[in-house]
């Protein structure tokens, strides 16, 4: 499984694009328009499948067999909902902002190879499932995604909501910190493949997938690629508890409808891009690699376990989503600063030491310290961080009263302080004490009136 993993970086396998023309090219980019836009609507119908499952319910059901045309009447929904307009907008920013997220998100799949070399029905090209391929491939996908990001940013800029430019200032501080752990978590592949070519990358997995091999990278890009699309337990850039909307509040119809396309665009970019780098791309799992000769690793095969493996980590997503609840602002700051990024950074440190041991000396142990590394550094970060419940606070032995205005702003009560009881509680303690006495008026009287008819009785 593991030979021929030696000093020496893996031979670089770069996708052939000789025999390319323009109409093959534009044939390509249309594909994977079309692809693109059909997989968002399936990954709605899967998310809400899904959710409804882990939830105990039942979905979407009614429109079309198990609910599949649910998606077309919430595509009408949107498109002829009124198109309202924030009158105090910055117009040019407020409309092109939803269209420039969606055009970086569909920028993303020029460079993810979906398969293997195959050859077009009905001729004797043979051309890559990939639309081009450069040595800075994911130095590129890296620069698109962070361009997407401006569109959340100008979009809540630019509606002049309050809760609008809240959402995209967090957006901003989310970006800068969860982009920095997914660069530091791919800065191992590079290490290991020796390229930034994408499908050099996938070539260099053909003995065994990086995932494997750079476990911690794979963690650590599995966590940032959730906090860099925004979603659920780190969606906190569209909050609705606190944000209504975030920077979509002053959205509706088709513009409301870009951001919502762009973020499940960028959830099968994502996936994709994980699927390229760490779970060996279009390649067949093992044993299924070893049929035939690999013959299921060849021609129209590789689409399929390319899908497979894509749409495995879009049931993460949904997964984390049903399971996980959101965390406070704070705590994922402090996640991604004072928790991953430390981690990122010496496991980077650890392997380029180990990668110039491998190169400069005689010791070649690559092919089985790395793996093994990789699994107790992935042991160590789960104990590590593993929750330890904190004991109960003991209750102090006396309370005491205190003034929540004394000094002119109201506040929170300390351990053994108590606040005095509100009016209300006043009022409702005052009605229960006149009841009281009420009741025991009235049983006063009839028991002198039981007493008086008494002595009636025993007079002659």
């Amino acid at each position: 499984m593991i030979a021929g993993l030696s000093a020496a970086a893996p031979a670089a396998v770069v996708a052939d694009f000789s025999q390319d023309n323009g109409w093959i090219v534009a044939g390509k980019a249309v594909l994977i328009l079309i692809c693109a836009l059909v997989s968002v609507i399936i990954a709605i119908w899967f998310e809400r499948k899904v959710i409804a499952r882990l939830q105990q319910r039942v979905g979407p059901n009614v429109r079309g067999p198990m609910g599949l045309f649910q998606l077309v009447y919430d595509a009408l929904k949107l498109f002829l909902k009124e198109d309202m307009n924030v009158s105090r907008a910055d117009k040019l920013t407020y409309i092109v902002a939803p269209g420039l997220s969606v055009m970086a998100s569909l920028m993303v799949f020029a460079v993810i190879p979906i398969g293997g070399q195959v050859k077009i029905p009905f001729s004797d090209i043979e051309t890559p499932l990939q639309l081009t391929d450069f040595p800075v491939a994911v130095l590129y996908i890296l620069a698109v995604t962070a361009v997407g990001v401006y569109g959340i940013v100008l979009g809540g800029w630019s509606s002049r909501s309050t809760y609008s430019l809240l959402g995209s200032v967090r957006s901003t501080a989310q970006i800068i910190s969860y982009e920095l752990v997914m660069g530091m978590s791919l800065v191992t592949v590079f290490i290991m493949a020796g390229s930034m070519s994408t499908s050099t990358i996938v070539g260099a997995q053909e003995k065994l997938w990086y995932g494997i091999m750079l476990a911690p990278s794979l963690f650590l890009y599995i966590i940032a690629m959730i906090g860099e699309t925004n979603r659920l337990p780190f969606d906190l850039p569209e909050a609705e508890g606190e944000l209504v909307a975030g920077y979509m509040t002053e959205y509706s119809s088709m513009k409301f409808a870009w951001f919502f396309l762009a973020e499940y665009i960028n959830m099968l970019n994502v996936s994709a891009v994980c699927t390229t780098l760490f779970l060996g791309g279009w390649r067949a799992p093992w044993p299924l690699s070893a049929i035939g000769d690999g013959v299921l690793n060849t021609g129209y095969w590789t689409i399929l376990w390319f899908l497979a493996k894509t749409w495995l980590l879009m049931f993460v997503f949904v997964w984390v989503r049903g399971t996980v609840v959101r965390l406070r602002y704070d705590q994922f700051m402090r996640l991604g600063w004072k928790g991953l990024l430390p981690v990122a950074l010496a496991w980077i440190v650890v392997l380029t030491a180990l990668r110039a041991i491998d190169q400069f000396t005689s010791y070649h142990f690559n092919a089985w310290a790395v793996p093994i590394l990789s699994w107790v550094v992935v042991l160590f970060i789960i104990i590590w961080y593993w929750p330890v419940p904190e004991p109960e606070p003991e209750a102090p032995a006396e309370t005491v009263e205190i003034d929540p205005y004394a000094d002119g702003f109201p506040v929170p009560p300390l351990p053994g302080q108590v606040l005095p009881p509100s009016p209300r509680a006043l009022r409702l303690a005052g009605g229960a004490v006149e009841t009281v006495a009420v009741v025991e008026t009235v049983a006063v009287v009839e028991t002198e009136e039981l007493d008086l008819v008494e002595v009636k009785e025993d007079q002659p």
